[in-house]
């Protein structure tokens, strides 16, 4: 049996990480500021990351949602504690498609509705629902394109917004805190406040995906605090555990729940759990936001600098370098003659930047200094 080839790779076989660095088959030594799609939060194999997965799976690997795990509730605890939402409900799950599948479902539930609205360059997975309120058509599949009505705004614009919600069919609004495989484009603070408001005046229930720009990436808990707003839900993944598959929706307390309406067979199970609450401890023990935006501040300074360099988009380590050619030649010479691995997004003009979240000024200066090399021989 084959692959079922989907994806477009790089020719470099892993073998081990360790921090902020991968290394190659053949020993090379790479860099890592992409951490497989901003998954890595708190470094690869994370000493306390491995003890706390290491010791759960000696004692209970798996069982269903159908037995009491204590684990899951120590772990909602906590992350309701760091991410400054103590009051609301978690739902765990297994990917960020998965989150938002089901927080979509709960606003259709909450509310009797079901249109959506979304923006333009949205991403947001690519199950049934989460592909349809994704801005790529030629993701979905005929059976995805006639499951429920979705408008696409352009992001920030308020007065398209107020428009949408004039009517009574819809159920939610989803947003991304930034954009991510779009390139990086944010909702704005004003913009984020507006449609606080009105999604409340409208019965309408406020999805914040925060599964690329959550977990400290942006340099807060999660990209909307920065205007001080209160989702309805939530929806979290990538960052949460650090490579083990984890997934969850923040639920406020408002929501009614009731027994069966959501389900999952894997998710929220003990390994998962015990990832995730490694991840919170090791946040919270080194001041990873912190160093999020130390580190961040540090490398657009030093950015400012390079004239190639049209705008840094996005916030923290989660950042868009966009120029005025195409990117794909310039990631593959950082890759293959400098070690270093990035990201790209729709934008071809535009590299992604998402590198472990304890990265150091140290360790990002190598990639400033490899970036003006391969600048300066154009």
């Amino acid at each position: 049996m084959k692959l079922f080839d989907v994806y477009s790779r790089f020719d470099i076989e892993l073998v081990k990480a360790g921090g902020v660095y991968v290394y190659g088959s053949d020993g090379t030594q790479y860099l890592d500021l992409y951490g497989g799609h901003g998954v890595i939060s708190i470094g690869h194999t994370h000493p306390h990351y491995v003890q706390k997965l290491t010791e759960q799976l000696q004692k209970l690997a798996f069982y269903s949602n159908s037995v009491q795990l204590p684990i899951q509730e120590a772990f909602a605890m906590q992350l309701g504690k760091i991410s400054g939402y103590p009051d609301y409900n978690l739902f765990l799950c297994n990917s960020g498609a998965e989150a938002n599948e089901n927080a979509l479902k709960l606003a259709s539930f909450q509310t009797g509705k079901k249109k959506v609205v979304a923006f333009k360059k949205s991403f947001h997975g690519r199950t049934s629902a989460a592909v349809s309120v994704t801005d790529a058509p030629k993701l979905s599949a005929p059976l995805n394109k006639d499951g429920f009505e979705v408008e696409f705004l352009e992001l920030n614009d308020k007065k398209a917004m107020q428009n949408a919600l004039s009517g009574k069919d819809v159920c939610a609004v989803i947003v991304e805190g930034i954009q991510g495989v779009g390139g990086l484009d944010m909702p704005s603070e004003s913009f984020l406040k507006t449609l606080s408001e009105l999604t409340k005046q409208h019965d309408v229930l406020l999805i914040l995906d925060e599964i690329q720009s959550g977990y400290g990436r942006s340099g807060k808990f999660f990209a909307h605090q920065y205007a001080g707003i209160r989702p309805d839900l939530i929806t979290v993944a990538k960052g949460m555990g650090n490579g083990f598959p984890v997934a969850g929706v923040l639920i406020s307390p408002e929501i009614n729940n009731e027994y069966g309406m959501l389900g999952t067979t894997f998710g929220g199970n003990p390994l998962a759990c015990a990832a995730g609450l490694a991840v919170l401890d090791v946040m919270e023990q080194e001041d990873i936001i912190e160093n999020v935006n130390k580190v961040s501040a540090y490398l657009k300074s030093a950015l400012l600098n390079i004239a190639p360099i049209k705008k840094i988009k996005g916030k923290g380590l989660m950042l868009g370098i966009e120029l005025g050619f195409p990117v794909q030649e310039l990631r593959k010479k950082l890759l293959l003659e400098h070690h270093i691995l990035t990201g790209s997004s729709t934008n071809p003009n535009l590299m992604r930047i998402l590198p472990p979240l304890n990265i150091s000024e140290e360790q990002i200066t190598i990639f400033h200094e490899a970036l003006m090399r391969v600048l300066s021989e154009k």
